[in-house]
């Protein structure tokens, strides 16, 4: 995955050559169960605080949906490196990382929660979900390097969906004229042995108009806003925000 961003809408490069086609507007066929590993380094302590929880990843079954479903399982998932698309769970070196869901699997996710999805879109829609969650691990390397010193490879530990638990930075910027967040992470990091919880706030965001003479490509595209910072738990992640919010 990409981490070179297009100004023109904040979103990793690699998700505009999949996005040139909404939703809806056909490419049917069957779905893929090729999976993408993702940059994200998953930790140790994965699977010891409980599961993490997402629309697609949990799934791991990349057969058709029937009638009847196994629990999700997250071990299928838990491997990878490299960043190439992968069946099953692979390792570089000693590291492990977060496995993308394959376009069936997020289509079954999708299925049990009762979302009503539709298998034309899985093409486009998969490539966003990873690209998001590839920006959201960018913005907490962001903040992680004041911290390169004492620890330089922090991991995700674990993830919690919570769409509708709005922060109260959220309600109080809707209070004054702004949208809600459409959605609500959590991401629990291992920082060289330390937890950290980094709140996500996701927005549609606003698109920059491309000049007339570039390419299609640019044009289009899907536009997210990600408000990353670390949940204020203790002492030390008010000060991070405090420094933060003062340029420090």
């Amino acid at each position: 995955m990409s981490k070179h961003i297009n100004k023109y809408n904040n979103m990793p490069t690699d998700l505009d050559k999949n996005s040139n086609t909404p939703p809806g507007s056909g490419g049917g066929g069957a779905l893929s169960q090729d999976r993408t590993v993702s940059s994200i380094p998953r930790s140790q302590k994965y699977g010891q605080s409980g599961p993490s929880q997402c629309p697609a990843v949990e799934a791991h079954d990349d057969k058709p949906t029937s009638s009847k479903q196994t629990t999700p399982d997250e071990k299928e998932m838990k491997k990878g490196g490299g960043g190439s698309s992968s069946k099953g769970a692979s390792t570089t070196g000693n590291q492990d990382y977060w496995v993308y869901p394959s376009e069936q699997m997020f289509y079954n996710a999708m299925k049990r929660k009762d979302w009503n999805p539709d298998s034309k879109d899985m093409k486009f829609v998969v490539p966003i979900h990873n690209a998001v969650n590839e920006m959201a691990w960018l913005k907490i390397l962001d903040w992680e390097k004041r911290y390169s010193e004492t620890c330089g490879n922090p991991k995700l530990t674990k993830f919690e969906g919570r769409s509708k638990d709005y922060t109260p930075k959220a309600r109080f910027r809707s209070l004054v004229g702004y949208q809600l967040p459409f959605d609500r992470h959590d991401w629990t990091i291992d920082r060289c042995g330390k937890d950290v919880t980094y709140v996500i706030d996701f927005y549609e965001g606003k698109k920059i108009p491309p000049p007339s003479n570039s390419s299609p490509q640019t044009h289009n595209l899907p536009s997210f806003y990600l408000d990353v910072r670390p949940a204020i738990t203790d002492f030390e992640s008010l000060c991070d925000r405090v420094k933060h919010f003062f340029g420090f």
